[in-house]
């Protein structure tokens, strides 16, 4: 079964290469639910989270002679979606990070406690900086340094926003509870 779908998944990476518009839809379609859900992690508004993927896509349908068929289809997919909404918050001024945490009152980071509330309004009330730092390090699983590439910061900053995200999101939850 695993063989099927790695041979189809490389069959319509190939259409796709030669420019094929209805496998560039069927790639689209298969795989823009779970990207969606990936900008939705960096960029709050739904509006500009589907912008930036659809935006992200077409890096993808112009780049994908680039895929060498090494590793994960989908995870060179989500880097480019991951690099694409980072750019997109840079050119927003919206990469903020918070460098003396015990100036800032934790209060202004919570969330309005309802019973139908989900974690991702946990994630979104976070300061921009250490959300951003938490979604690549916990959710998307990079290394201090490669966060640190990424968002032009240092791994120290990044190893301390990491720690007061998960130190505001431990306070949010005994809230909740």
């Amino acid at each position: 079964m695993n063989l099927v779908i790695n041979f189809s998944e490389r069959k319509l990476i190939e259409q796709v290469v030669s420019q094929d518009r209805l496998a560039q839809k069927q790639l689209f379609e298969k795989f823009s639910p779970k990207m969606l859900s990936i900008c939705r992690q960096y960029i709050k508004d739904v509006h500009d989270a589907e912008d930036m993927m659809l935006h992200a896509f077409m890096k993808v349908f112009q780049n994908i002679n680039q895929y060498k068929n090494e590793g994960s289809f989908e995870g060179w997919i989500r880097k480019i979606m991951i690099r694409e909404c980072l750019s997109f918050l840079r050119a927003k001024k919206q990469l903020i990070f918070i460098e003396d945490t015990h100036q800032k009152d934790l209060a202004d980071y919570s969330v309005k406690q309802d019973a139908s509330y989900d974690y991702q309004k946990l994630i979104d009330a976070l300061p921009k900086g250490c959300k951003y730092v938490f979604v690549l390090s916990v959710i998307e699983g990079y290394k201090h340094q490669e966060i640190a590439e990424l968002l032009e910061i240092s791994v120290g900053t990044s190893k301390s926003q990491l720690a007061y995200a998960k130190k505001l999101l431990k306070q949010q939850i005994e809230l909740i509870r």
